[in-house]
């Protein structure tokens, strides 16, 4: 008997030229590939996508628009499955009609018949209380819970799940390796006789901007005492290219020449390559921060939501300010001391980091597993 093969239908933030929901998705389907020929399942991922054609060309899968019932139902329906997952679906914190929308695919898939999997998700924050019976009564249905955090753990509980339906994993982006033909600089080697070069993936949050003048004022200082370059890493286009602009602009034309920009990088394993080519990174994006991680590059934090927290939390960090009470000063003597201290930071923190790269691919084992047990029993 040959090797079956399982449609399986991926829901989440996909499409929207944000390098970190990207990111997700191509660390699910590697990680679906490989789990799946360790345990002799072959995957045929369906990718539910705001913009599926393009979806399709960079992934080379099966793609449907997420926002057209008539495709959903049918690539649901053809479907041996749902992963929903990962990233931060289940919020109402951007907008009241998120968690009905993601749960609703979760539910469709339920009324036709299908195993769903929860596949490494940010819960929260969710602040309507009525949202909190529809994300127990989907949850409840579903084959697997991963979550990324603790926080999300505790969240789901006090939702009314038990702790034992949830596992906390970390986040599938963890796992992802760089491409096979990918040229970077590896920690310790070229650094050690080129001037550093400092990371900056910075986004729009405060209406005053003054999150990134504080971004600024650090990178100034930081300049101003050593020979570092700034190269900025866009991850959501084009708006963080403007947030990234702006705060370039006010480092002024003193240090132009020490200024770069890593432009139209929209494949996530291009961009994870420009996060493994710098010294040391400044990110208010949770996956620039852990792009860095994976790549063993040392990292400050600009924290604007509870996730930027709660990641750094796992290897024993916390931000140097959040955009509520911006710092540059904290900012700047958090960069500094990590440049001055690369190597003893990837020393500390490798351990740690190993085992969240290892644990990434939790979810998809599982998955993987399920349809190879259902092969068994054939």
């Amino acid at each position: 008997m040959g090797t079956p093969v399982k449609r399986i239908v991926i829901s989440g933030y996909y499409g929207f030229n944000n390098s970190g929901d990207e990111a997700v998705l191509q660390s699910i389907l590697l990680a679906l590939q490989e789990q799946g020929e360790r345990q002799g399942v072959t995957f045929h991922p369906v990718v539910l996508s705001v913009s599926p054609a393009e979806t399709a060309r960079t992934y080379g899968v099966e793609s449907a628009h997420r926002m057209r019932p008539m495709e959903l139902w049918r690539a649901i329906r053809g479907a041996d499955g749902l992963i929903s997952g990962g990233g931060s679906l289940l919020q109402d914190e951007t907008s009241p009609k998120t968690i009905p929308y993601y749960i609703g695919i979760i539910r469709l898939a339920q009324l036709l018949g299908k195993p769903v999997f929860i596949y490494s998700q940010g819960i929260g924050p969710v602040h309507r209380p009525k949202f909190f019976g529809w994300i127990r009564s989907a949850f409840r249905r579903c084959r697997l819970i991963t979550v990324r955090d603790e926080e999300s753990k505790a969240l789901l509980q006090r939702m009314g799940l038990s702790g034992s339906e949830v596992e906390v994993v970390p986040d599938p982006v963890m796992g992802m390796p760089l491409k096979s033909a990918a040229r970077h600089r590896e920690p310790g080697g070229e650094e050690r006789v080129l001037a550093p070069v400092i990371g900056v993936s910075v986004r729009f949050w405060n209406k005053d901007r003054s999150e990134l003048d504080a971004a600024a004022e650090a990178l100034r200082r930081v300049m101003d005492e050593t020979d570092a370059s700034v190269r900025f890493l866009p991850f959501h286009l084009p708006a963080d290219e403007e947030a990234s602009e702006y705060v370039a602009e006010r480092l002024g034309e003193t240090y132009k020449h020490r200024i770069s920009f890593a432009r139209g990088v929209t494949h996530p394993q291009d961009m994870l390559a420009e996060a493994a080519s710098v010294s040391v990174l400044l990110g208010m994006r949770l996956h620039s921060l852990i792009y860095a991680a994976g790549r063993y590059v040392p990292m400050v934090g600009i924290s604007y939501d509870p996730k930027i927290d709660q990641f750094l939390n796992r290897l024993s960090m916390q931000a140097a300010c959040s955009t509520q009470a911006p710092d540059a000063a904290a900012i700047a003597d958090a960069l500094l001391q990590l440049l001055r201290g690369r190597q003893a930071w990837r020393d500390e923190k490798r351990q740690v980091i190993e085992r969240l790269k290892s644990d990434a691919h939790r979810p998809a084992e599982r998955i993987a597993a399920f349809y190879a047990k259902g092969r068994k029993q054939r």
